[in-house]
């Protein structure tokens, strides 16, 4: 092997990426949803809608460092995957019947006068827009699993692809494939309405619509497993499309509750892990490192959603995580506020856990001891026994109380518990702690 002038072996490198292709990329990250949206509603095929899309973003990388950015790159990748889409249509004679070709020809011509107005009239409920509510509705439609849910929202409003939502969520690449082509057929085969539900089901649909994208941030911001305690992407996938829904549906105080609630949570996020990788608990973190802007966006959101007289889990949770955020020392949270707000929480939402994050607020205003009775109550119910939450919270009351043989036998039931390796360096180190001092 040659070496350099200076003697050391230069070893080829994989070239940069293009500008070009990196803004491509951007681009369908932001645009992707907005257009498959439209395209499944004028296809009627989740398949047909994304390959349609897919091609015009390959066109995109092949015409656009040649010609230039187009003044409207959503509108162009819209109008792209629609002309492609009516291409495919006319050549597979097999699937349709002509009237219906036509008529689907017809109305796909109808839109192609309107696509880039209705792409640059974001500010305002357009069809297009309407495009996207749709499908946000239909992938988290109550009749599919769960999984397929989640895992269905970001392939297709995400723009994840399906490699990047199975490292995501840790599952193999054909087991993640498989949930998509089980909950598109199941779709099909149901005959789930491509539509925003009647305003006597939205309630409860855009409950399970929000429990999907707080579950996409839950798992980014504490990962169940891996050795990553915060998995940013998804954190920032979640927020993306929380931010969607409240641009879609902005008269809805629970979509501006999560939002708030998620930014909130994601400002401290740099904060959460030590030098080694371990987690930093709320009371120990380096309040200096929080995203300010963050902060003040979520806070102004939860007044915003508060301000509408609807208050809901959402909106309690974020106006909990508002006051911890704007408290300029530990000293300074206003833990009875907290304890009030759980309890208003646990009027809505009586579930164990809501009872055990109360317990532990009580034990900030009033002493570890006091958290303590109701924590052990909690562990008495068994309802939560196999909740890590549980146990590694009455291990830091029972460490706090120095009753550190119990503190060990609870640290050591949690570890048992946790998948994630920087929450086990965290309860190895206290377990060790509590061991020493015994």
């Amino acid at each position: 092997m040659r070496s350099g002038p200076s003697g050391s072996s230069r070893r080829p490198t994989a070239p940069e990426p293009s500008p070009s292709a990196e803004l491509v990329g951007r681009v369908f990250r932001e645009e992707s949803g907005r257009a498959l949206a439209t395209l499944i509603r004028v296809t009627g095929d989740f398949d047909r809608a994304e390959e349609a899309v897919q091609d015009a973003f390959v066109t995109a990388l092949e015409r656009w460092p040649v010609d230039g950015l187009p003044a409207n790159p959503g509108a162009w990748i819209t109008t792209t995957a629609r002309n492609r889409a009516i291409d495919h249509l006319r050549r597979d004679r097999r699937l349709v019947e002509k009237a219906e070709l036509l008529g689907r020809e017809t109305a796909m011509a109808s839109d192609a006068d309107d696509v880039e107005r209705l792409v640059e009239a974001r500010d305002e409920m357009t069809p297009l827009q309407d495009d996207r509510l749709r499908l946000i509705f239909t992938c988290c439609h109550p009749a599919l699993p769960a999984d397929a849910r989640v895992a269905l929202t970001l392939r297709t409003l995400g723009g994840l692809t399906t490699p990047e939502i199975a490292r995501a969520f840790l599952v193999p690449e054909p087991t993640l494939a498989q949930r998509l082509v089980r909950a598109k057929r199941k779709i099909r085969d149901a005959g789930i309405p491509y539509r925003v539900p009647p305003d006597h089901l939205l309630a409860d649909r855009l409950d399970g619509v929000l429990r999907v994208l707080y579950l996409v941030f839950n798992e980014g911001y504490a990962a169940s497993r891996g050795d990553a305690l915060v998995r940013q992407e998804l954190c920032a996938e979640a927020i993306r499309l929380a931010r969607v829904l409240v641009t879609l549906m902005p008269d809805e105080p629970e979509a501006l509750g999560l939002l708030a609630l998620m930014l909130l949570h994601d400002a401290r996020r740099y904060a959460r892990e030590a030098e080694d990788g371990s987690l930093v608990l709320l009371e120990d973190q380096e309040r200096g490192r929080w995203d300010r802007a963050r902060i003040a966006e979520g806070a102004a959101l939860v007044d915003r959603a508060l301000r509408m007289g609807r208050p809901g889990a959402y909106q309690l949770q974020a106006a909990i995580a508002a006051l911890h955020d704007e408290a300029a020392r530990p000293s300074d949270t206003d833990w009875s506020q907290i304890v009030a707000l759980y309890g208003a929480l646990a009027a809505i939402e009586p579930t164990p856990v809501v009872e055990l994050n109360r317990a532990v607020a009580i034990a900030m205003a009033e002493g570890p001891a006091a958290g303590l009775a109701r924590m052990d109550h909690l562990a008495d119910s068994g309802l939560l026994d196999e909740y890590l939450y549980l146990h590694s919270a009455r291990a830091d009351l029972l460490r706090r109380l120095g009753r550190n043989d119990e503190a060990a036998t609870a640290y050591k039931r949690a570890l048992t518990l946790t998948t994630n390796a920087a929450e086990r360096r965290f309860l190895t180190g206290r377990l060790a702690e509590v061991t020493r001092l015994n």
